[in-house]
């Protein structure tokens, strides 16, 4: 059974990042899945630190938007809106070039909150940053 309200599209979600930190740091939604939402960074000059490696905040920035999006897909979008509460990540392998995947997966999805794990991989499957984020679901204020 789908958990998405409707029927989100990728497209979509990427067309949204013109002029913000998505498309700066080359983040990309790619696939929705049956229960959970993929995306992707490039680690290059956008993404590193000064040590060469992939910046924890850009991993952080990552998961934050692929729960954020998630939860968005999840709640009717002329009732509801979703932002982020709280994440932690705790980074676990670097990696200096390439591309790293994420995939954020609902761990409950409450009528105001939402908790997402998003697992951020490298190529080869081998986990890069593992992420937990609590997302708040709002109503949307009156349009009068």
């Amino acid at each position: 059974m789908s958990i998405w309200h409707g029927d989100p599209k990728v497209e979509w979600a990427n067309s949204r990042s013109e002029g913000t930190a998505l498309r700066a740091l080359g983040i990309e939604m790619t696939e929705v899945t049956e229960s959970s939402l993929k995306g992707r960074m490039p680690v290059d000059e956008r993404t590193r630190q000064p040590g060469g490696v992939l910046h924890g905040g850009a991993s952080v920035a990552l998961a934050e938007t692929l729960a954020s999006w998630g939860a968005t897909f999840t709640v009717d979008p002329a009732q509801f809106y979703c932002v982020g509460m709280e994440i932690n990540a705790n980074h676990v392998r670097p990696i200096a070039e390439g591309w790293v995947y994420g995939e954020a997966t609902p761990l409950t999805r409450g009528r105001t909150t939402q908790v997402w794990e998003i697992r951020i991989t490298q190529e080869d499957g081998r986990l890069v940053c593992i992420s937990r984020c609590t997302m708040a679901v709002l109503p949307k204020p009156s349009e009068y």
